[in-house]
């Protein structure tokens, strides 16, 4: 649903009657808001559960994304865009933190591995979806499809609630939350979780600062057409669901800390790959690399995120979440002040020399805290 409207925006442009830089604002207001909501869903999920926030927000999803499908116009789709991100920005993180709240830690990473199957196949698949979607049924069929498969998603959540009691995981009373601000205090205040908070940021804005502009540097360097350079980028997703699919025996024989380390160095070599690559045909591998490295980084981000205030647990990944958007911000308005300048090598290889550093640095703070 996230991704969808990238391929359509041609589509409701005309339909609507604007230019396509005009349709576009569908995109930014979502992502807006879609990252500035991460703030509050966290402290509302500790407090009520985070099964049924997510069973819920689902529910409203469902109207929201079906509301988008029904607009006439760009201020009423914007609105809506923004409605669907309100509500859908709940299910992700949260989703995370409820498999820190039910599942040990000691099993943890490999769980949020397979969790990321979902994440990376949607974000994979998103974009070519709703262009073929939209040209066999138009841009609206794609709203009411995604609307009925919240609809769906809500019912099975829902019926699992009734039913299955590990939906419902017995918190200590340590675990339970203390309310907004007081939620918000036990992790801020927690040096561990800063660590883990500002790695996120250098990582999103070295990881995406970078990847940002590897279609732009496609076409400018080696002149390919556009459709070509979708496919490769599209690469990316097969990296992440190699990581997701190696998940169980990449912990056991690396663990966090060798994850770390060679999750970094991976992404570097792979950056570096495509910052002195003199053909076209080096930069799907260079791609592939990139996301499985960075997969094997992020997961092991990510599986320490759930458990930097398991008393906050759904208010520290909320601000996790959040913490990428701010990163992924940076990085992006970072690399356009270079990319006219000094070209795409020159930010990939800003991302190659430090994203390594990032990586023995975390690994370093985790063997300080024993964890192999």
């Amino acid at each position: 649903m996230v991704r969808a409207t990238d391929s359509l925006l041609p589509q409701i442009a005309a339909d609507i009657g604007v230019t396509v830089g005009a349709a576009s604002i569908i995109v930014t207001v979502y992502a807006i808001t879609h990252g500035s909501v991460q703030l509050i869903i966290g402290p509302v999920g500790d407090r009520f559960g985070k099964f049924l926030s997510i069973s819920v927000a689902c529910s409203l999803c469902a109207l929201t994304v079906l509301a988008c499908g029904l607009a006439q116009s760009l201020t009423a789709l914007a609105l809506a865009r923004i409605a669907a991100a309100l509500t859908a920005g709940w299910i992700i993180p949260l989703g995370m933190a409820f498999v820190g709240d039910a599942v040990p830690y000691e099993r943890r990473q490999q769980v949020l591995g397979r969790y990321l199957t979902g994440q990376i196949t949607g974000q994979l698949f998103g974009q070519a979806a709703g262009g073929i979607i939209g040209d066999l049924l138009g841009w609206r069929a794609v709203f009411f499809i995604l609307a009925g498969v919240f609809a769906l998603t809500a019912i099975a959540l829902f019926r699992e609630l009734a039913i299955n009691p590990t939906t419902r995981p017995v918190l200590s009373p340590e675990q339970r939350s203390r309310g907004f601000v007081a939620d918000y205090s036990i992790v801020l205040a927690n040096p561990w979780a800063r660590a883990v908070l500002l790695a996120a940021v250098v990582e999103a804005a070295l990881m995406w600062g970078a990847f940002a502009y590897v279609g732009a540097d496609l076409h400018l360097r080696f002149g390919l057409s556009f459709t070509l350079i979708g496919l490769i980028v599209a690469m990316f997703g097969i990296g992440g669901l190699t990581y997701a699919a190696l998940v169980p025996r990449l912990v056991g024989r690396f663990g966090q800390t060798g994850l770390a380390t060679l999750g970094g160095l991976l992404i570097g070599t792979a950056y570096l790959a495509l910052a002195v690559a003199p053909a076209w045909w080096i930069a799907p591998l260079g791609v592939v690399g990139v996301g499985l490295g960075f997969y094997m980084l992020h997961n092991t981000l990510q599986t320490n995120a759930t458990q930097m205030a398991p008393q906050a647990r759904g208010t520290a990944v909320a601000l996790f979440s959040s913490a990428l958007y701010v990163g992924q911000s940076i990085g992006v308005a970072g690399g356009s002040l270079l990319i006219d300048r000094a070209g795409g090598p020159a930010i990939f290889t800003i991302a190659a020399l430090l994203l390594p550093v990032l990586g023995f640095w975390f690994a370093a703070r985790l063997r300080k805290r024993n964890v192999t």
